[in-house]
């Protein structure tokens, strides 16, 4: 069995619950109530500058240039076009000033997820990079195909998220490939430590999802 099914099916439920979220489904249908998605979109884009280190750092450490030069393209799309889009959300929902913004704290599982990605960037480890941003890149794919044939186009703030996520295979089966090969390589210790951050990033994924219903006061 390939190394990414393997920690796949190691999430057991988890993973279902992830990709067949309510919040996926109030998404598409357009019904998703806009606190949620301002809530969601905030928490989100703070830790895009973790996202983006750990995602340089695996650039990094791949093993040729072959292997380097589709994630320098993903890098690309992450600090374009998907960063552009928060900016225009912002700039679209209410209360969503810099200023809105930052008296809002960050969430538990936004914390989670920022020392989550810092770490494995921190790492050194290849397949423990992999292993992260494998689980981002592969639930939100997954969750999205799902969705997106019966999805609400009237909403950018809402569609939008969906269409950046349908096209995500490539980027999927690139990371795939990278972590299957490093899976290989690593002895015993190194694959659990794979696992270890593998269901830590399923967990913060659910919790992420969970989170973004828990509303300020404000906005109750």
């Amino acid at each position: 069995m390939a190394f990414s099914e393997e920690l796949r099916q190691a999430a057991g439920d988890q993973w279902e619950r992830v990709i067949q979220h309510r919040w996926t489904k109030e998404l598409a249908s357009g019904t998703l109530d806009l606190k949620v998605m301002r809530r969601y979109l905030i928490q989100d884009h703070r830790f895009l500058d973790a996202f983006v280190v750990l995602l340089s750092s695996m650039i990094a450490h791949a093993k040729s240039l072959e292997d380097r030069i589709p994630g320098c393209q993903f890098l690309a799309l992450i600090t374009g076009k998907e960063n552009t889009y928060f900016e225009r959300c912002f700039q679209e929902l209410p209360r969503c000033t810099e200023a809105d913004r930052s008296k809002i704290p960050d969430a538990a599982c936004t914390k989670g997820f920022d020392q989550l990605m810092r770490d494995a960037a921190k790492s050194g480890s290849l397949g423990e990079m992999l292993s992260v941003l494998i689980v981002c890149e592969w639930s939100y794919l997954s969750w999205s195909k799902i969705v997106d044939k019966d999805a609400t186009r009237e909403n950018f703030v809402l569609f939008e998220w969906i269409d950046l996520h349908t096209s995500l295979e490539d980027v999927v089966a690139y990371l795939r490939r990278l972590l299957d090969e490093e899976g290989q390589r690593l002895d015993a210790e190194g694959r659990e430590r794979c696992k270890a951050r593998f269901l830590q990033a399923v967990q913060l994924e659910e919790d992420f999802f969970e989170n973004a219903y828990a509303l300020e006061e404000e906005d109750k």
